[in-house]
């Protein structure tokens, strides 16, 4: 049987066949050319350092470079804007943390874009805690010590996170409710800035991620009081959790790799399957036992998703019930 096609109705398959289906690389031979991976954070954060880990191992996987580019601000709203607004040709990606995607979204649903929709998963990496951290100095020597102090002192310490909106800026707001304590936050463009200010005497008490911050704890120029992961890190084994002493939390923070909205279904595939190989190996899952940081098993980007929706619904949940906002 024939059947007689005319030029235009050709044209029209063509067309459908071309842009009807699945996005896929226009770039057979991606990647052809250097990969960014934005951190949203300055370098020799916590961020940053995993970042550049992950950066090494896709640069080997891939037989190209994978370059880490800070942009740090906002608590990782500069960066994460730039990656919204990137090309998706897979040459842009980035490794983000829950803190400057799903806290950010609860405590500012006004945001230009939504983390949800506007950036595609390809891999959750690790997991961490965020330390409460306080020059030798100070009178507290543990949590408890920490809470009697400042209840007894109400508005005379401050304290610094890595911007307005962080999770450290959250986890303090909501210590506070809960142990009726009233602190002065002072929030810092990057988390290194803060160790500036506590070695240079400037400031006493500080939320830091908990992978930068093991050197200067093991050595003595800081003290932690507690953890906000749900176990206690592996470098730092005597460390304990919040609710180990009594403050009930369970959110750990997650590092995840992330591209812009519409980036080629087979980039995605790609990058996430040689994560995974990643993720299985000891001499990564050393690695993060020495950054103090927890391990997670492979999470393909459709499970990444759900965290990101389910962490983002936990976190709005806080903001509300602790009547937390940028006020």
């Amino acid at each position: 049987m024939t059947t007689n096609i005319s030029r235009r109705q050709c044209l029209s398959l063509l067309a459908a066949a071309l842009f009807g289906r699945p996005a896929l690389a226009q770039d057979r031979n991606w990647p052809s050319q250097s990969v960014r991976v934005i951190a949203p954070t300055g370098a020799g954060s916590g961020t940053d350092i995993i970042a550049r880990l992950v950066a090494d191992k896709l640069s080997h996987a891939f037989k190209q470079s994978f370059i880490v580019e800070n942009k740090p601000g906002a608590n990782g709203l500069v960066g994460l804007d730039y990656v919204v607004r990137s090309k998706p040709d897979g040459y842009v990606l980035t490794l983000v943390t829950s803190s400057s995607t799903v806290v950010n979204q609860a405590l500012q649903p006004t945001l230009p874009y939504d983390v949800t929709q506007d950036i595609v998963p390809i891999s959750l990496i690790a997991a961490a805690g965020s330390h409460l951290v306080v020059t030798p100095d100070f009178p507290a020597k543990t949590l408890k010590e920490f809470v009697d102090l400042a209840r007894a002192n109400p508005g005379k310490y401050d304290y610094g996170s890595w911007g307005l909106g962080s999770s450290g800026h959250l986890l303090m707001a909501w210590l506070m409710s809960q142990a009726g304590i009233d602190l002065h936050h002072v929030p810092y463009k990057t988390v290194p800035q803060i160790y500036q200010d506590l070695q240079g005497g400037r400031l006493k008490v500080a939320w830091v991620d908990s992978a930068s911050s093991i050197p200067l704890i093991k050595s003595g120029a800081l003290r932690a009081l507690t953890t906000s992961a749900s176990r206690r890190g592996p470098a730092l084994p005597e460390l304990p959790t919040f609710t180990e002493q009594g403050y009930p939390f369970d959110a750990d923070a997650w590092f995840g790799v992330f591209a812009p909205k519409g980036t080629p279904d087979d980039i995605v595939a790609a990058v996430s399957a040689e994560l995974r190989k990643v993720i299985a190996s000891d001499e990564y899952r050393d690695r993060l036992d020495q950054l103090n940081l927890l391990t997670y098993d492979y999470r393909p980007p459709a499970e990444l998703r759900k965290v990101v929706a389910q962490d983002l619904a936990f976190w709005k949940d806080l903001v509300e019930k602790n009547h937390i906002s940028l006020q």
